[in-house]
């Protein structure tokens, strides 16, 4: 049996076994919310009629344990079972293929960071270059079965490199990679500016500043592996790819890393530099849901999200905001002051609902899931360092819109049409 087809089945029993487990976890929850409803009835019947009521609870809750129980066994072991007879149309893992991909990406961004911790193989490549859905191999030594050879892929390639970064829970393919769609950013930018696009894919679950890590070593790996000397390099992130890119020019550029000397440009989209109001209002209504029993379960359900959703809540993009902190305390979320990349040019999009800013409605709500000072990285408080020419508002759209838009696009290019003349940059 081939590399690739060895890969391509542990990914489906994967996603088979994850499918049921969380049915299971699912009548865990509902069992759990019976068993607090039921006890404060018997509670207040015992009240009325005494001990009297204590035989009947106990034939109550004997029952229905059996059977959540029972529910819960049956969801798992079905998954077990349907890993093994399991199958995945075509020959190639579902991580390579644009359906597979998206299931995987939606899944890895809400628990992530705990399929890596438990080794899945869905979240066996936490940052990786992706080519048509395959891996680019940036590694030392031989290309491994299954991967792209670099020499081959970008034989041709420009020393002007592009390199785009999803946001939560997306993959690559949410800019329309592929070459045949004509919003694709990356795609227009290699017609318009001869800029050779690289797509990123990463685990969205994991924290922001390992992915932010890894990020960093893999472009500094891409720039030793690149045909060419790269003379420019720009980094434009959807959402939190802004944050991650963010998080990997502070790393690299303190790791003295060769790669940033050749960045001239960044360019977030959408980004929640100062936070994120869904993950904050997550963080405060898990801790409500939790202290009451009826919902506690609920509450639980809510404090499953990943760490990469948790670090939303204040635009953490290092360490420290994270590590040793207590994941469900209250209070201010923490976040580091980390300046942007000294030396290269830093650009924004913001979105609302409304076509203006300033309208109640698009501040209560900006683009759905970030508001626009947020994306600005201008609050009352915080300032993360864009100039205030150095942006871009775009009424009447959402969130998703700023992956696929000419009027982002034609700023995009105003913006990056004018490359900074300097040395190539061919990695350590």
């Amino acid at each position: 049996m081939s590399v690739v087809e060895d890969r391509r089945r542990a990914e489906v029993r994967a996603l088979a076994e994850l499918g049921c487990s969380e049915i299971a976890g699912a009548a865990d929850g509902v069992h759990g919310v019976h068993r607090a409803i039921s006890d404060r009835v018997f509670r207040y019947v015992r009240l009325g009629v005494g001990p009297a009521v204590a035989p009947v609870r106990a034939l109550h809750d004997g029952i229905t344990d059996g059977v959540y129980a029972t529910i819960s066994t049956v969801a798992r072991t079905v998954g077990r079972v349907a890993a093994v007879g399991a199958d995945w149309p075509g020959d190639r893992p579902p991580s390579e293929t644009m359906r597979g991909a998206t299931l995987i990406g939606a899944v890895l961004g809400l628990i992530g960071d705990d399929l890596e911790t438990r080794a899945s193989p869905l979240a066996a490549d936490p940052v990786t270059v992706r080519i048509d859905g395959a891996v680019v191999h940036l590694g030392e030594g031989p290309v491994p079965p299954g991967r792209l050879d670099p020499a081959e892929v970008f034989d041709g390639a420009t020393g002007r490199v592009v390199v785009l970064l999803h946001g939560l829970t997306e993959t690559e393919h949410a800019w329309g990679v592929g070459g045949l769609e004509a919003d694709d950013y990356g795609v227009r930018l290699a017609v318009d500016l001869g800029a050779t696009p690289v797509y990123v894919r990463y685990n969205s679950g994991r924290h922001i500043s390992d992915n932010g890590r890894d990020l960093a070593e893999l472009l500094e790996r891409l720039v030793a592996a690149w045909p060419v000397p790269v003379t420019d390099l720009v980094l434009i992130g959807h959402s939190m790819g802004g944050l991650v890119a963010r998080s990997a020019a502070h790393l690299a550029d303190e790791a003295v890393m060769a790669w940033p000397a050749a960045v001239s440009a960044t360019v977030s989209l959408g980004t929640p530099h100062l936070g994120a109001p869904l993950e904050q209002a997550a963080h405060y209504g898990s801790a409500a849901l939790t202290a009451i029993p009826e919902t506690a379960p609920f509450g639980r359900l809510l404090r499953r999200r990943s760490a990469g959703i948790r670090d939303l809540r204040g635009g953490s993009i290092v360490d420290e905001d994270w590590r040793g902190r207590e994941a469900d305390a209250l209070g201010a979320a923490a976040a580091a002051e980390i300046p942007l990349l000294e030396g290269a040019e830093h650009y924004f999009v913001a979105a609302t609902f409304t076509r203006d800013a300033r309208h109640p409605v698009g501040r209560l709500l900006g683009d759905g899931l970030v508001l626009a000072p947020s994306a600005a990285g201008r609050g009352k408080a915080r300032r993360i360092g864009f100039t205030a020419e150095a942006g871009m508002h775009l009424g009447g759209a959402h969130h998703f819109t700023l992956l696929r838009s000419d009027a982002v696009y034609e700023r995009i290019l105003s913006w990056l049409d004018q490359p900074r003349e300097r040395a190539g940059v061919t990695g350590a």
